[in-house]
Order: structure tokens, then sequence, then C-alpha cells
């Protein structure tokens, strides 16, 4: 089945516990915990210290996207505040040596994951596809929530879902995520996306509606794996 996660970057950190329980009830599959380091994109977000936060209030899966400049040197503060099977994405131009801190996460009981900037061609990564569990495809440039979606990321999504039953990996869809966009790519094969501003938060409505209408579309009532 089709996986939502929520984009925690765009809740209320005012009422954090809140947002989490919320979405607990609402039955997202997991929360998405967005790192950035103000270097390597040009943006704070998230903190060690919210991620704790949202560890201590759910028992659902984590995931976590560091976006952050060499993140083997700080890899084992993040990881000590997770949970065997929770995820860990990197993104390899982040780091001189990707697979070394791959190896980090796995060794933790973590699933490895790599994020796919825009810019970033599948040829660069293609022989990590073959040490990962999972691939996130950004489809806006890092850093900010609310962009627009950038079309020619179409081309590296085809490719990628035709490589992911030989690599055995499951992909996944970040950034100006929409329902025309989950109808589209969920039947394709991608298997979960990351719902942000354009779905989920600041809607005026209850979490546990709206996922509920994700829920309904055809796409996700298929049964496709």
């Amino acid at each position: 089945m089709i996986e939502f996660n929520a984009s925690m970057m765009c809740a209320d950190f005012g009422h954090l516990y809140d947002e989490v329980k919320a979405l607990e009830e609402a039955d997202i599959d997991s929360f998405h915990i967005d790192i950035m380091d103000g270097r390597y994109v040009p943006n704070f977000a998230m903190s060690l210290y919210d991620l704790d936060c949202i560890a201590k209030s759910t028992e659902k899966p984590l995931d976590v996207h560091l976006m952050i400049e060499h993140p083997r040197n700080v890899i084992q503060m993040f990881l000590k505040k997770l949970r065997k099977g929770d995820t860990v994405y990197i993104h390899p131009e982040a780091e001189y040596h990707p697979s070394s801190t791959l190896q980090d996460i796995i060794d933790a009981g973590m699933i490895p994951g790599i994020a796919i900037n825009p810019g970033t061609s599948v040829e660069t990564v293609f022989e990590m596809l073959r040490i990962v569990d999972k691939i996130l495809v950004m489809s806006v440039n890092p850093g900010n929530a609310g962009q627009m979606y950038l079309p020619y990321v179409d081309f590296k999504i085809t490719r990628l879902l035709e490589l992911k039953d030989e690599m055995k990996f499951k992909m996944y869809w970040d950034g100006a995520c929409t329902y025309d966009k989950v109808e589209t790519y969920g039947p394709k094969g991608v298997d979960g996306f990351i719902l942000g501003t354009n779905i989920l938060f600041g809607k005026g409505r209850p979490y546990k509606d709206i996922i509920s209408d994700v829920r309904k579309l055809k796409c996700c009532c298929s049964g496709k794996e």
C-alpha cells in the first residue's frame, strides 16, 4: 500500500506534541523530520531537540532527512535518538564517502536511504542504489516548503522506477506533493509521499479528514504494493 508521511517542518511548533497526536489519530504512516544546517541548504529547520521531542511522543516510525554537510561527523547524535527500524536519509553530495555514512546507519539498525536533489543524476548515485533500502526523490530544490514542482524531475522518476525492482529499493516523493501527483505516480510504483503544505498542513481541516480523503484516492484503493 502507498505510504503517507507527515512533513513535520510544516507543523505548528508551538504545539508540537498536539500535532503529533492529531497526526497519529489521523493514521499517518510516519513522521518525516527535516534537519537543516544552513550550510548544505540555505535554511535552518528542525533540530536534534525537535527530533527527540517527536521520538518521545510517538511509537510510529520516523524518517529523518539530513540536509547537512558531512553528516558522518554528527550521525551518532541522531542515531542515538532513534529506534531500530527508523529511516535516515543523507544527501550523497554532502559527504566525502557516503557509503561509510550509510554503513553507520545500517550498523545502528536503521533503514538507510539517500535523498536525490533535482539536479542530481541517477548515474552519479547508481552504485548506492544497491546498498540503500529507500530513495527520497526531491521534486523541488531542498531547503524550503511551498516551492513549485520542477517538471524535469519526471524523467528521473521514470528511470528510478525502472530500476527499483532490480535494485530492491522503495521510492518516496518529497516536495510539492499534490493530489494529482499521488494519483499519477502512485500507480506507477512510487511507494510513498511526503505530505506538506499542498495537502496536509494549514488547510483549516482536521488531519483525520484530510488523510481519509487521500487514502480514498483510486490509486490508494487498488492494493498496489
